[in-house]
């Protein structure tokens, strides 16, 4: 028996009668076959794999890995067959619906619905040509090519009422957000190819190493009262809020009425960027004021609700917030987040231990150590001052 993965050996087979593939057995029901070309240098790879529920082979042609060379070509379709095989062996293959990079964006959709997600695809993803790629054909230079078009597209700043766009060269960050939604949908329906291979569509992902940058707009508590007192009376509600919780403004936006218990003055935080729900307790004065939002509503109401009841979001609250910062004379660059992260800034200032900031925040402590672990500077200096003999 011929050992492919010899290149040497590989390329002095010839083609067998009825085109049957040479076989390499890779572990018992698993093999992988090499069938050498007729008119030109190489061949075309297969899988084989019993079925234990047809009580059969079961066949499947995996290609001619053209794009790669030497050793590569016999790792990949190594790899490409066991994958197969521990599919076929669990049950089942990938469902026929998923066959594109788009069809696993839509699954990834259905699976975890969400507007950043559904934005970044539409924006970038759906009108691609990345879009049209077969899943089983993806490879590493598909996705670099794509990320060469992300990182190109001009970044959104802003829209006017009038519908002018503003827009900006598109930062690393940024990129890196965008990146996300794809990188999870495919690693919902793809296995992680082979490091250093074009196979390994993964590694055209990798995100950007030190894009994030430390938030640096700061609003204390009598600008974020100006800010409070120039919005509307529809946006002041959810913007006070805002000053009040360090909540994501997605989060906030998305609490429903049966989310607060003010027995108990607990809100109950479902949806959030982490994904994991939690509790959080809050003060008399600040549930005394969630309260009030709840009058006349249904429990599946949203609490804080835009004119005529549905629920805020980005594009929604951009426009109010703007207005309001440039009638309270506050930096151009006030946004939503920028109070979430002055709320943040201000428990750690009041020295509230770091875990009890990200349990309240919904995020890790070592997102916030390493955002904010600069202003405990100061007692870690008064703690060492006292040590002192």
């Amino acid at each position: 028996m011929a050992d492919l993965s010899r290149i040497g050996e590989r390329e002095k087979l010839k083609p067998r009668t009825g085109d049957e593939p040479y076989w390499q057995r890779l572990r018992q029901g698993c093999y992988v076959g090499f069938r050498p070309s007729r008119k030109k240098v190489g061949g075309t790879w297969f899988a084989r794999v019993y079925n234990p529920d047809t009580n059969r082979n079961s066949r499947k042609r995996l290609g001619d890995y053209g794009t790669l060379t030497g050793h590569e070509i016999f790792n990949q379709a190594k790899l490409d067959a066991e994958t197969w095989a521990e599919t076929v062996e669990s049950g089942g293959e990938r469902p026929r619906a998923i066959a594109t990079v788009k069809d696993a964006c839509v699954a990834y959709l259905q699976e975890k619905p969400g507007s950043i997600a559904e934005g970044v695809f539409r924006r970038h993803v759906n009108n691609d040509p990345i879009a049209k790629v077969k899943l089983d054909k993806l490879r590493r230079h598909h996705l670099r090519a794509w990320r060469k078009r992300l990182e190109a597209a001009p970044a959104l700043v802003s829209r006017n009422k009038s519908g002018d766009q503003q827009t900006k060269e598109r930062s690393k960050s940024t990129v890196n957000r965008d990146m996300v939604p794809l990188r999870a949908a495919l690693g919902q329906v793809l296995k992680l190819g082979a490091p250093n291979t074009d196979a390994a569509w993964q590694e055209a992902l990798r995100p950007f190493k030190g894009a994030d940058r430390r938030r640096g707009l700061y609003l204390d508590r009598h600008e974020r009262k100006r800010l409070v007192d120039a919005c509307d009376d529809v946006a002041a509600p959810f913007v006070k809020a805002l000053c009040l919780l360090p909540l994501r403004p997605g989060a906030l936006a998305s609490l429903k009425v049966r989310d607060f218990d003010e027995r108990t003055r607990s809100l109950n935080i479902g949806r959030d960027k982490n994904g994991n729900p939690r509790q959080i307790a809050i003060p008399q004065i600040v549930s005394a004021f969630v309260a009030e939002q709840l009058e006349g509503k249904a429990s599946d109401a949203p609490i804080f609700a835009r004119s005529g009841g549905s629920e805020w979001n980005k594009d929604a609250w951009k426009y109010p917030i703007k207005e309001a910062v440039r009638a309270a004379g506050l930096p151009n660059a006030t946004t939503a987040y920028t109070l979430r992260h002055s709320v943040i800034t201000d428990l750690i200032r009041a020295r509230l231990p770091i875990l009890t900031v990200a349990q309240l925040s919904g995020t890790s402590v070592a997102m916030i150590e390493k955002h904010y672990g600069h202003l405990v500077r100061g007692d870690a200096e008064e703690a060492l001052a006292t040590l002192f003999i």
